[in-house]
């Protein structure tokens, strides 16, 4: 009879719930029981931050793909020949150097021509200021001039001497060759030679490292950067020849002599590169 009692009184609900440990209550507070329909803290924190973070992400995702994508190259891509320049290791391209080097070395001639020019209208106008000096007052007889006489008159022959001649020739010639407008012709000549000059010394080491991969140093390379080098220095001399400096006015035709000199010498090995291009580059 009393286990029957027991029984029921186990199986009760109410009875259960008042034998529980009433420590549960106090120490088990809602706070620290973490509900179901609630995350945690901590868990929260994390989805924070990863937001806050695929936001930045995507704000640089340009620039981290510019970053990272050398990094997927094959390091052969980055090396000349073997077909990866196509168009730029093929004989066409090859040619272009030496027909707009044959063109720069002719127009480099008429540059100097033209300057030539210009300079003998400066020589000519010295040597008319040169022999004018030499010329004598003319002589009037004292005799007709104490009788009242005409000075006009008794002045030396009307025929003018080999000097007036000489000077009148002189002034002729200064004055076609002020026609000719040297001096700006000359100006501008040396010009677009400097520019293509440059441009196109740099392009021929350029594409011979496209089709080669690499630089051959011998007299063609070294020759044609001593030219390029003159290019710049020659022109540099302009400021100081337009005041008049004679030093700078013979440097430059110094640098310009040696210049075609070496432009010269460097003709037949740029020939021999060009049957080598027709020999180991292939069209277009």
């Amino acid at each position: 009879m009393m286990a029957a009692n027991l029984g029921l009184l186990i199986n009760n609900p109410k009875c259960r719930s008042s034998h529980q440990n009433p420590l549960s209550k106090q120490y088990l507070s809602p706070s620290k029981v973490a509900s179901p329909s609630q995350p945690p803290r901590r868990l929260l924190k994390l989805l924070q931050l990863h937001q806050q973070t695929v936001r930045q992400l995507k704000s640089c995702s340009l620039p981290l793909v510019a970053l990272s994508f050398p990094f997927f190259l094959d390091p052969k891509d980055a090396l000349a020949v073997g077909g990866e320049f196509g168009l730029l290791e093929g004989r066409t391209l090859a040619l272009i150097h030496p027909v707009v080097m044959g063109g720069l070395f002719l127009y480099t001639l008429w540059a100097g021509y033209l300057g030539w020019q210009w300079r003998r209208v400066r020589t000519i106008q010295d040597q008319i200021n040169d022999l004018k000096k030499q010329l004598k007052p003319p002589i009037v007889a004292v005799s007709s001039l104490s009788e009242g006489g005409d000075p006009a008159s008794s002045s030396s022959s009307p025929s003018s001497s080999p000097l007036e001649s000489k000077i009148q020739q002189l002034n002729e010639e200064r004055k076609q060759l002020l026609k000719g407008s040297y001096r700006e012709r000359h100006f501008n000549a040396g010009s677009l030679l400097l520019g293509f000059g440059v441009f196109e010394a740099i392009g021929g080491g350029l594409n011979t490292w496209l089709r080669t991969g690499k630089l051959f140093p011998g007299p063609h390379l070294f020759a044609g950067a001593a030219i390029t080098v003159l290019w710049a220095a020659a022109a540099a001399l302009v400021p100081a020849m337009q005041k008049g400096s004679e030093v700078a006015r013979n440097l430059h035709i110094a640098f310009n002599t040696l210049n075609v000199l070496l432009f010269i010498w460097q003709i037949p090995t740029g020939i021999d590169i060009v049957f080598k291009v027709f020999q180991f580059a292939k069209w277009p």
